[in-house]
């Protein structure tokens, strides 16, 4: 019974260490021999030990953090910015095959993109144009990890770091923009006001009996004020005409 029970444990025991259970996100990758067999997965996978050999690829979108790397930007200004890299694996043989860590490989490649990237732009477009460095630095890691079998879904910059005479800069700056807007503002609303009075001018002009009735107003609204004791008269203007006439006489 013995030498019974042996032969038909081992081939148990080889059966149990044969099966692979994979979930729906991951894929094994089986090589025969140490040559590319195929991808098997989701589910019950059967492995010969020994012969065959599975590594195992998930197929998630995997979030990788850049981290902070010192740029120097188009204008000589040194900054220190970090992202975030959404990617997923797209073809698993080529992400175990062509690369030995596409993890670490990915990672090393985004830094590097990162700062080439944004050398190439001024300070003020990293500020304020993030949306389309976006775009560009993913772009450009799409293409390089595609022979990786690597989709890069996404690549955000989070924080654009300055030192602090470079923050007292730009909000001098800032302030000095805000005075030039001010005092633009200011002019504008000068030269509407002069081109509304010398419409006014040319009305009353045209019109004498006008300026009697803005007298007449001036008047009324200087009765009505509470406490006034100024009294105003107003004097025609062919009366100043006629002092002009007599005092050149």
């Amino acid at each position: 019974m013995i030498a019974y029970l042996v032969p038909v444990a081992l081939v148990v025991g080889l059966l149990i260490m044969s099966i692979r259970i994979l979930p729906e996100y991951e894929r094994g990758v089986i090589f025969f021999l140490g040559r590319f067999q195929a991808v098997k997965g989701p589910g019950l996978i059967i492995v010969i030990p020994g012969i065959q050999q599975m590594v195992r690829v998930d197929l998630r979108i995997i979030t990788l953090d850049v981290p902070s790397q010192d740029v120097i930007s188009q204008d000589n200004v040194t900054v220190r910015v970090n992202a975030v890299l959404y990617f997923r694996v797209m073809d698993s043989a080529k992400a175990i095959i062509q690369v030995e860590d596409y993890y670490a490989a990915t990672s090393q490649l985004a830094q590097t993109t990162l700062r080439s990237v944004l050398g190439k732009h001024d300070l003020d477009e990293m500020l304020s144009e993030r949306d389309k460095l976006n775009a560009d630095i993913q772009e450009i890691l799409d293409a390089q990890t595609d022979a990786w079998g690597i989709k890069v879904t996404n690549v955000e910059i989070k924080h654009v770091d300055l030192n602090e005479s470079m923050i007292r800069a730009i909000a001098r700056q800032a302030e000095a923009e805000r005075e030039r807007r001010a005092k633009v503002i200011h002019a504008e609303g000068e030269l509407q006001a002069a081109e509304k009075l010398s419409e006014a001018a040319e009305i009353i002009a045209r019109h004498p009996a006008a300026l009697q009735l803005r007298y007449l107003q001036t008047m009324n609204d200087m009765s009505n004020k509470t406490g006034s004791s100024s009294i105003f008269f107003p004097l025609p203007m062919e009366l100043t005409e006629i002092f002009k006439a007599l005092s050149s006489k």
